[in-house]
């Protein structure tokens, strides 16, 4: 699971049946050096969002096979599921 800052949404003219309806964000993902800084530092993800989260948020994203679980027994073309919003982030 990774730390992300939502920076934008997603407006799909074509999905997968499976996806029709979701709403899907930007993210940038940070290291933990980037974290430190308060800046993201990685590469924007396209990140399906159940939850509503706002622009500037921060979320936890799981990715891979992770990010399919929430809708185990069926299978979703995602790689990447929004499961969080974060209020704080302490790091020590």
């Amino acid at each position: 699971m990774r730390i992300a800052e939502v920076i934008g949404t997603v407006t799909l003219s074509r999905c997968h049946p499976s996806l029709a309806g979701y709403r899907w964000i930007v993210g940038v993902p940070f290291s933990l050096k980037a974290l430190k800084k308060n800046v993201p530092d990685g590469e924007d993800l396209v990140i399906l969002d159940e939850l509503g989260v706002g622009l500037g948020q921060r979320i936890a994203v799981s990715e891979g096979v992770e990010a399919m679980m929430p809708f185990h027994p069926q299978r979703k073309p995602i790689d990447a599921y929004c499961a969080g919003i974060l209020d704080t982030i302490e790091i020590k």
